[in-house]
């Protein structure tokens, strides 16, 4: 079972940290995913990591702004959130994939967690 927490309402320019709990489970055999649904959109794969942590992806959207990394010791995935804008208020759910390097696909995930809320907003 997966867990995303972390969200919460910030200005524009601010930067947030989410995590990415596995309960039941290892995430050190499973690449995780970020993805984030915006209000009347579709569903965005915006970064993903390897299950040893060693291979990431980012979307072009946040490319350069967010960083995902990996503690397998802690079952817990982060993903580092700066310069938010208003662009970037979504839903944000975290997800787990066998396929090793992973990917922003989000068709290939296997388990998926709750998400949190992220508002950007002066």
């Amino acid at each position: 079972q997966l867990q995303a927490y972390g969200g919460g309402l910030v200005q524009p320019g601010s930067s947030l940290r989410l995590s990415c709990e596995a309960s039941g489970s290892t995430l050190g055999v499973y690449a995780i995913g970020w993805f984030r649904q915006a209000p009347g959109k579709g569903r965005e794969g915006i970064s993903c990591i390897s299950y040893n942590g060693g291979r990431t992806l980012y979307a072009d959207s946040v490319k350069g702004r967010f960083t995902i990394s990996k503690d397998n010791a802690k079952n817990t995935v982060y993903l580092e959130m700066n310069n938010l804008n208003p662009e970037d208020t979504a839903n944000y759910y975290c997800a787990a994939t066998a396929i090793a390097h992973g990917t922003l696909s989000g068709s290939y995930y296997d388990y998926w967690g709750q998400g949190t809320l992220v508002t950007v907003s002066s």
